[in-house]
């Protein structure tokens, strides 16, 4: 019975550490350095930014004075002009009602967090636990974590664009598409003037496809019938499926 699939952790394995420019693992700034599962990495950067694009809803985590704080947002990912090399910048608004924007006035660090498919895998999925039953559950999940350090942009000019590029972006591919210039001038200033811009300049990205890449053939076919078994309209049993046949991230988006 898999309803409960999207409920709980079995296991977080860490993630690739990828910089911005060298694309390659990197120690943090306290000098620990990340796990890296070799057959979860990604080679390069175009698949996490793909990803960005495609879930751009975010969890993102700041380090405040008063401790750690989040909020989930949906960001855009933008060329980074000073250095095109760079992962981009992130950028999308908060409500002017929300106090976290004032405490980003010494541009604290952050870490954006991106989540794309994920599920449960039971070891029942895996026709080798017939022949050894030397298996345990697991979970398979996509993600990118966008590290750098998060401003505040009290700009009416900058946010008027980074809501009209959102909107442009989701709105893409519908028959009739929605644009902000639909709106009444009036009606837009004041919904705008209840907003603020905020903006990740990216300095480290860790991106991760753990879609049972570390099984044998049979066992990750396995995978895919059991995800596929399980799926209903609630989890997203049969999203992660398509990557575990896929089995990365470029092959994938």
């Amino acid at each position: 019975m898999c309803a409960g699939a999207l409920f709980g952790l079995f296991a977080m394995w860490g993630a690739r550490r990828l910089s911005s420019k060298s694309l390659k693992t990197t120690t943090s700034s306290s000098g620990q350095r990340l796990y890296i599962p070799r057959k979860f990495r990604q080679p390069d950067l175009q698949p996490a930014r793909a990803l960005v694009r495609k879930f751009p809803l975010a969890t993102v985590v700041v380090s405040t004075a008063h401790g750690l704080d989040a909020l989930h947002v949906p960001l855009v990912l933008a060329p980074d002009l000073q250095d095109p090399e760079r992962f981009g910048m992130l950028r999308g608004h908060v409500a002017r009602a929300n106090p976290l924007w004032r405490s980003l006035e010494q541009q604290p660090e952050a870490v954006a967090i991106f989540q794309a498919a994920q599920g449960y895998v039971s070891p029942g999925f895996y026709p080798s636990k017939k022949e050894t039953h030397t298996v345990v559950p697991t979970w398979n999940y996509v993600t990118v974590h966008a590290h750098g350090r998060l401003r505040a942009v009290d700009n009416k000019e900058w946010v008027r664009a980074q809501v009209e590029a959102l909107t442009d972006q989701q709105e893409a591919g519908r028959a009739e598409p929605w644009r902000v210039s639909d709106a009444p001038e009036g009606y837009l200033d004041r919904m705008q003037a209840a907003i603020i811009g905020i903006e990740l300049r990216v300095s480290l990205v860790h991106a991760k496809t753990k879609a049972s890449q570390d099984k044998s053939k049979k066992d990750r076919e396995g995978v895919v019938r059991g995800l596929m078994e399980c799926a209903t309209p609630e989890n997203q049993a049969e999203h992660m499926a398509s990557w575990v046949v896929a089995g990365s991230a470029e092959e994938h988006l």
